[in-house]
């Protein structure tokens, strides 16, 4: 007679595949498909290379093929069976993974959960396009988001021209296809034309396209290029802005590892009064 606490019980991790390069895998990933007794992973959005760390004899299923309900039925035949599922999802798996709704019905099945973040492809951009994000005096947020208009409706006041307002850096992803309402939101917003943009496609992929343009040029770049899915914006003053300076490496600035030096930093706090940086 089998007990309650040798039933089999089964887990689903979910797995941040990041932007689509195998190599960008975390070790926790690799890991996780390692171990698991079936591989559920969307072709379309991640490389092929991922399943080399997969078992050989471990069932591989393609997402693209399959409805909620079917991966679902996954879950279910994993905590009968007492298996362990690996569920890739591109990029990390809190930004428009279709994630959520998979969490909430394993709990209700009572399985075992697992997430594994993974590197997003906002990170990714900024890496190939080697900028920092967050300049200081520049810039010191980012904002994630989409364009409204798709499937998905945006909740009010989360369009783009209300984002736009900040002035600050930001990601927009899934707008492609609607480039012309992209460039006249940001503009609404206060973007000035000239602000400059760096436009990725399958970023990390083989087939990979960075491009540099401004706002003005954004809609003639996409079209130049036949851009419409896979494809990633940053926007903002901080993707070609000079000579700024953070204060935490400056020789005035002290904390628990490091002593301030006198001098730097009283000429620190005199500029930190007139607003500006040394």
């Amino acid at each position: 007679m089998t007990s309650m606490a040798d039933a089999p019980t089964g887990k689903v991790t979910f797995v941040g595949a990041g932007p689509g390069a195998a190599d960008l895998l975390t070790f926790r990933a690799a890991r996780a498909i390692a171990e698991a007794d079936v591989v559920i992973w969307a072709a379309s959005l991640v490389q092929a290379e991922v399943l080399d760390h997969a078992r050989a004899d471990a069932e591989i299923l393609d997402s693209a093929a399959m409805s909620l309900e079917d991966v679902v039925a996954v879950y279910e035949r994993a905590l009968a069976q007492g298996l362990k599922v690996a569920r890739i999802h591109s990029g990390d798996p809190a930004l428009w993974g279709g994630t959520q709704e998979q969490l909430d019905r394993c709990r209700a099945l009572g399985i075992e959960t697992e997430v594994v973040p993974g590197v997003s492809s906002f990170s990714a951009v900024a890496a190939l396009a080697q900028r920092e994000l967050t300049i200081p005096e520049v810039a010191q947020s980012v904002i994630l988001t989409r364009l409204g208009g798709g499937k998905t409706p945006m909740p009010p006041g989360e369009e783009v021209r209300e984002f736009a307002r900040h002035g600050t850096t930001m990601a927009i992803f899934l707008s492609a296809a609607r480039s012309g309402q992209l460039v006249r939101e940001l503009l609404e917003g206060g973007y000035p034309t000239n602000t400059p943009v760096v436009i990725a496609y399958q970023a990390t992929w083989p087939e990979e396209l960075v491009a540099r343009c401004t706002i003005e040029t954004l809609e003639e770049t996409v079209k130049e290029h036949k851009l419409w899915k896979h494809t990633l914006f940053l926007v903002g003053p901080a993707l070609d802005a000079q000579g700024t300076r953070s204060h935490l490496y400056h020789p005035g600035h002290f904390h628990g590892y490091r002593k301030a030096d006198p001098e730097a930093r009283k000429a620190l706090r005199e500029a930190r009064g007139r607003g500006g940086t040394p």
